[in-house]
């Protein structure tokens, strides 16, 4: 069967692209974006893929969104594959042309839904609060009547986003866990560094971040992530950045194996983000041994074992500053086993095997 995954824009490499790499892998089954950085593709371990991009996209929002769910609106490619699964928050529109489908979700676009209002207010004039006004409501009806009227199937990332599509959309899906290749992953030693691994974006609370560690000047963190040229995360990186303290260090976008390394030789993994989807990165922590430090919301609470493979925290300095300042190396290698067993249940086998059982689902459906 020839698959095709579509899916919003490849440039800075986060979960969700890592997952759509090995299910495309896996599939054998062709990618096509928009706006695509090929060699972040082959940084992140998979040269091997068959990726093709629609073409550019603006790069300045909303124009970005608007002109990618239009690129995929229109795009027809029918003749060429048997099966279509659909990833991101614009990529979902490929389903007026392309049946039998399956829409893998990360999350209903959040800036159209509960986090409309901080969108909408975080603008700095008059004008652009009511371009975003009116863009996030205007777009909102449109993505509620493609994922009603157009997908065949969705698929939740976390039991997390299952509650949101129930309420967003109004329509129920399976979870079917996020999946990463856990034996890749490898325990070195109890370095002399923190890590963190997200995109740029004001909602991972990285700020949040740099407050712990300048009260902690004794304790290093490393953050890595990336951002495309044009988005919001670019101007969050440069705030960011005079805020920084000294024991802080940005390193950008790494390649796979040196992102490899650098969980290997962690102290332990630290990770913000406002009501995170799921959160693939502190899943490849517990598979690297490593101890996770993590906000009490969203999907961390169905990764992160309380206690056991790492500790969920208010989203407040204080709390992750008294947890950092009382794990101890022992405690860290004691929790090591159970970090990496905890990965386990989501390695790439179990996650495929749902995948296709959901895509033959799909097509039984569909009488075909």
């Amino acid at each position: 069967m020839r698959t095709c995954i579509f899916h919003d824009y490849i440039g800075a490499i986060g979960g969700a692209e890592k997952l759509i790499f090995t299910l495309a892998r896996e599939l054998k089954a062709d990618i096509i974006t928009t706006d695509l950085d090929i060699e972040a593709v082959k940084r992140a371990g998979f040269p091997d893929l068959n990726v093709f991009s629609l073409g550019d996209v603006f790069r300045v929002p909303p124009l970005k969104q608007i002109d990618s769910s239009l690129q995929f609106l229109l795009a027809d490619f029918r003749e060429s594959y048997d099966f279509f699964i659909l990833s991101g928050n614009w990529a979902h529109y490929a389903a007026l042309h392309h049946s039998p489908n399956l829409y893998y979700c990360h999350t209903p676009t959040r800036a159209f839904f509960e986090l409309r209002k901080r969108v909408v207010n975080s603008q700095e004039t008059l004008f652009r609060k009511m371009v975003a006004y009116a863009w996030t409501g205007t777009h909102r009806v449109f993505e509620r009547y493609c994922i009603n009227r157009y997908v065949d199937t969705i698929v939740a990332n976390s039991e997390n986003v299952r509650k949101r599509i129930l309420r967003d959309y109004g329509r129920d899906a399976e979870v079917v866990y996020t999946a990463l290749p856990v034996s890749k992953y490898r325990f070195k030693e109890i370095g002399d560094f923190w890590l963190s691994v997200n995109r740029i974006y004001p909602e991972k609370r990285i700020d949040l971040q740099l407050e712990i560690f300048r009260a902690l000047p004794d304790e290093k963190l490393k953050i890595v992530g990336g951002f495309s040229k044009g988005d919001w995360a670019e101007k969050n990186f440069r705030k960011l950045q005079k805020m920084k303290p000294d024991n802080v260090e940005f390193l950008g976008e790494v390649g796979e194996d040196e992102l490899l390394e650098l969980y290997a030789t962690c102290r332990g993994f630290i990770t913000t983000a406002l009501d995170e989807d799921l959160g693939l990165t502190p899943i490849e922590a517990m598979a690297s041994g490593k101890v996770v430090l993590a906000v009490n919301e969203g999907g961390y609470r169905e990764t992160v074992i309380n206690g056991k493979t790492g500790y969920l925290l208010p989203a407040e300095k204080e709390a992750f500053i008294e947890r950092i300042r009382n794990l101890t190396p022992e405690r860290m290698i004691a929790m090591k086993d159970d970090c990496i067993h905890q990965a386990k249940n989501f390695d790439v086998p179990v996650f495929v095997e749902k995948i296709q059982r959901k895509i033959r689902e799909t097509l039984e459906r569909k009488g075909m």
